[in-house]
């Protein structure tokens, strides 16, 4: 993952973002930041960084997964609770393949040439 990964220097690409796009940059880190800010929501801060790295894994965002793992044990989050959810996000990934699944049924079924069904 370290190939992959590269803490100090991938952020320096994020000068072309303000270089090429710097009202749509400061609206996307005021908005990140509404959405995280530490008192006042509804949600307590841990669970919604619990929220962001189960979408996170969910997507396979190896950036997200590094960045929320680390702020929801910050914010207070233990290893049976990081855990769980990556479980959480394994059992949507996998129901999603489950429903879309059926679709293959479906579209599978509308190829049979009504003639030839029993």
């Amino acid at each position: 993952m370290t190939d992959y990964l590269d803490r100090e220097h991938d952020k320096t690409f994020t000068k072309v973002y303000k270089q090429q796009t710097p009202d749509i940059l400061k609206a996307f880190v005021q908005f990140d930041e509404s959405v995280f800010q530490t008192e006042g929501r509804a949600i307590p801060l841990k669970y919604r960084e619990l929220i962001a790295l189960a979408v996170g894994i969910t997507t396979q965002c190896v950036y997200c997964i590094d960045g929320h793992s680390q702020r929801a044990v910050k914010a207070g989050a233990n290893d049976a609770e990081l855990a769980e959810a990556a479980w959480v996000a394994t059992a949507i990934r996998a129901g999603g393949g489950f429903a879309h699944g059926r679709l293959g049924f479906k579209f599978g079924a509308s190829a049979v040439d009504p003639e030839h069904t029993h």
